[in-house]
């Protein structure tokens, strides 16, 4: 059967085949995000600030989407390593459901919090109100992300990668088609941009739809047969919970960062908010390759095949390290270039150009911090996934900024990144080497 490819097809071949579609997707996703900036900073810098400052609910509500997926990526490829496929089609089931229900809680959220949070960053009536109606239309139609997130996580742990791609990249690139028409023709500005991010999310939500329901696929969803499984949802946000909260990290972190540069100028948050644009061309692309070693990991962890878990994890952190040393040399040779493509003032060049090389030094140990994580959430190991996003997000990174931001200014925030995932690569390491002398999976194959 399909899923028989990832307990034996030459492993590299296989992570290759299974990581390149999403690899590519998740280019195009930071494509468009950083499309969507450019577009958006040629309204106004108080657009692309108002924009900067929604985008820690932006970040969450994807954070859940992405959380409840990898929770149901995670639990289905084990079963399938099991061939245990009904409790695989009871996972795919209920985690679908559970996406409908988390977009219903995002819009009734939508009219008690957006208020609240853009008081805490700003009074300016321009930006507060740009800000407000940029994430209200996010967050109201929230369910086209919820359910093409969650259906391209069923795709993928039966390793038919080929389909999230399409998903993501026929979206994206509808979104990047209508966002100038939006936003300029139509001049809707900022809630332009908001629209065509939401068109491009309903159009990959149909085409999932479809492509679940319409094509024959191993696994399947089926409401006839459904009952109330709260084992299966427990298992779903095992590991799920601990990646919602993991990606949250992003949120809270740029809340913090932004309460803090916000002290310096409006210009150092705009700028962070286009630097964390500008970073998804590096991350995203590791993400994808995550997204191909999970159900790997998963598989065979369920197999108890410990060799093809050591050489995946192996041939995952080759390529991630070589994305990230082409990112390095990227955001070192030429950040000036980069900043320009957002209509870069003196100003922002100046503060710019130090950042982006500064912050640049923290990719190569980052391919650690996120791949490692990747074979914990295959194992079903959320928490330790968890720890060590705890660290590379949260724990660190800004209590480093506040200390170092009154000694060094700016250049402390952006030094708190390096120190940050050099901390966390190391941890992830240890952890690593602990399983490996702990889980009987390594042990019984080991001895």
């Amino acid at each position: 059967m399909e899923q028989n490819k990832m307990g034996t097809k030459a492993v590299f071949p296989l992570l290759m085949s299974m990581a390149f579609p999403p690899m590519l997707s998740m280019l195009v996703q930071s494509l468009y995000n950083i499309v969507d900036s450019v577009y958006v900073a040629q309204i106004s810098q108080d657009a692309i600030t108002a924009v900067s400052l929604a985008f820690p609910i932006q970040n969450f509500l994807l954070a859940v989407a992405v959380g409840t997926g990898v929770g149901m990526n995670s639990y289905i490829s084990r079963k399938l390593g099991m061939q245990d496929i009904k409790e695989a089609n009871n996972a795919v089931t209920h985690g679908i459901l559970l996406a409908v229900i988390s977009s219903i809680v995002f819009a009734i959220a939508s009219f008690f919090v957006i208020t609240p949070f853009f008081n805490l960053f700003t009074d300016d009536p321009v930006i507060f109100q740009m800000g407000k109606q940029y994430i209200e239309i996010i967050m109201l139609i929230s369910f086209g992300q919820m359910v093409h997130i969650a259906i391209e996580k069923v795709f993928q742990a039966t390793g038919k990668m080929s389909l999230p791609m399409i998903m993501q990249a026929v979206g994206c690139i509808v979104n990047i088609i209508l966002d100038p028409i939006f936003i300029f023709t139509f001049g809707l500005g900022v809630r332009g941009a908001a629209i065509a991010t939401v068109i491009g999310q309903l159009t990959s939500m149909s085409i999932a739809i479809y492509m679940l329901f319409a094509k024959k696929n191993e696994v399947k969803f089926d409401l006839k047969s459904f009952h109330l499984d709260f084992n299966c949802i427990k298992q779903i946000y095992a590991v799920g919970v601990p990646t919602i909260l993991m990606n949250s990290l992003g949120s809270v972190l740029v809340m913090g960062l932004n309460s803090l540069l916000v002290t310096f100028s409006n210009m150092a948050v705009s700028l962070f908010g286009i630097y964390y644009k500008l970073q998804t061309f590096v991350f995203m692309p590791v993400s994808g390759l995550t997204q191909g070693a999970l159900p790997i990991f998963g598989y065979n962890y369920g197999a108890q095949n410990h060799q093809r878990l050591k050489d995946t994890l192996k041939y995952a952190l080759m390529v991630a390290l070589l994305i990230m040393a082409v990112g390095t040399l990227l955001f070192e040779a030429a950040p000036g270039l980069l900043l320009k493509m957002f209509n870069a003032d003196d100003e922002m060049l100046r503060i710019g150009i130090p950042a982006l090389r500064i912050i640049a030094l923290s990719y190569l140990p980052a391919a650690l911090g996120m791949i490692f994580p990747t074979l914990f959430q295959g194992m079903g190991k959320g928490l330790y996934s968890f720890i060590i996003f705890m660290t590379r997000q949260l724990v660190i990174t800004l209590p480093a900024a506040y200390l170092l931001a009154p000694v060094l200014g700016l250049t402390g925030i952006w030094i708190a990144f390096p120190i940050a995932e050099c901390a966390a690569a190391l941890i992830a390491f240890i952890l690593y080497l602990k399983i490996h002398k702990t889980d009987k999976v390594f042990i019984e194959q080991t001895n």
